[in-house]
This record gives structure tokens, sequence and C-alpha cells, in this order.
């Protein structure tokens, strides 16, 4: 069933707001990620249409909105939701395919491994002070996790947490970050970067 209302409360840089129903009750929450389009960014007093549902504390919350005189978006395949989730796990099998073959450093898979944790951590700490309307992890902070190889995490939490998912100056930078680390484990696995790499790996067990 979907239900009708207007965006009373709207805070554009934050990616939430709240819809009051036409026929009265308490305000639904609505975040950025449940509308059905986004060509356009929601704006206070616009109505809109949505369906009911209910979060992990038991609040209410607006999925599937669409603006009125708009049809909702037809759900993507769920194929092409799993992509980021098939993406990451590719890589990192092909990292770990790597390390174990000699071609690699056991380290980097490490540092990999280590680093999409502390990204995937970093966003859903976000996602919670978003919801809650605390202190947001900067967005150049998590850029700055992807590019240093936290990236198949960041892809794991845009998925399971769908945030940072929608946002398309976001998205354009983080697969720049994404594009940029590749290359780089690309020049990793080269003659001369392994070089460089086993002169730096040498040196630091030296100072060890």
């Amino acid at each position: 069933m979907r239900y009708q209302g207007r965006i009373t409360i709207w805070k554009d840089d934050k990616g939430f707001g709240f819809i009051t129903p036409n026929d009265g009750g308490e305000q639904v929450f609505v975040h950025i990620s449940s509308f059905s389009r986004r060509q356009r960014r929601p704006a206070e007093n616009e109505l809109v249409t949505y369906k009911l549902a209910v979060d992990g504390k038991g609040r209410s919350q607006a999925k599937t909105v669409t603006f009125v005189g708009e049809r909702p978006a037809p759900s993507p395949s769920s194929g092409r939701r799993n992509f980021p989730l098939i993406f990451a796990a590719c890589f990192l099998f092909f990292v770990i395919a790597a390390a174990f073959s000699g071609r690699l450093p056991i380290v980097i898979l490490g540092f990999y491994l280590v680093a999409s944790v502390v990204t995937l951590s970093a966003y859903a700490f976000d996602k919670s002070a978003a919801l809650r309307n605390q202190w947001r992890t900067k967005e150049y902070t998590l850029h700055l996790f992807a590019l240093l190889g936290g990236w198949p995490g960041a892809l794991t939490a845009q998925r399971l947490l769908r945030h940072k998912s929608t946002k398309a100056s976001f998205q354009k930078i983080f697969w720049i970050t994404v594009v940029l680390n590749c290359g780089a484990l690309g020049w990793l696995l080269s003659p001369s970067g392994a070089r460089v790499l086993h002169s730096l790996l040498g040196a630091a067990q030296g100072l060890i």
C-alpha cells in the first residue's frame, strides 16, 4: 500500500528528512537512498508517495519514494544489485591468489584486508551518525581509505548499508580512487614495481 505526504523537513547536506502524511499522524523518516528516481534532489514542501517500512529499531521509514505524478522506477535486477559485492570479492580473490603464488608479498594481502575492514567500519559509523544527526565522517576521509586499498570494503558497505551509493559526485570520485588503486597494484605486479616493493620491504625488515 502506498501513502501520500509532504516533505516538511529536508537536510540536503545529510541526505535525509521527514514526511508528514496527508492523513495526519507522526512524521516518517526518509533517506535519499529511498527515492526511486534521483534525477533531482528532494526539497521541502514537495508531495511524494511512499511505502511504509520499519527499521531495525522499530521506527517508521519511507521506502520506494516517488514525487507525485512520477511513476516508481523498476527494481534493478539481482545481478546489478550484487555487482559491487561480486566485484569486490573477485578482486580480493585475485589478490589472495597473487599473494599465495608469490607474485605479491603476503603483507599486501593483509593490508588490503585490514584497510577494507577499517573502511567498512567508517561507512557504518557515518551511516549511524547520519541517522542520528551526529558528527559525520568527512567524504575525503572515506575516499582516502578507498584509495589506500579499502575500496572493496567501501563497495561492500555501499551495497549492504545503502550508504553513499547514490550520490553522483561521491561515486565519481570513489571510482577514480578505485582505478588509481588498481593501477598502483598493477604496477606492483610489474617487474619494476616488484623490485621497488621488495627493496622497500627489505629496508623495513632491516630497520626492525
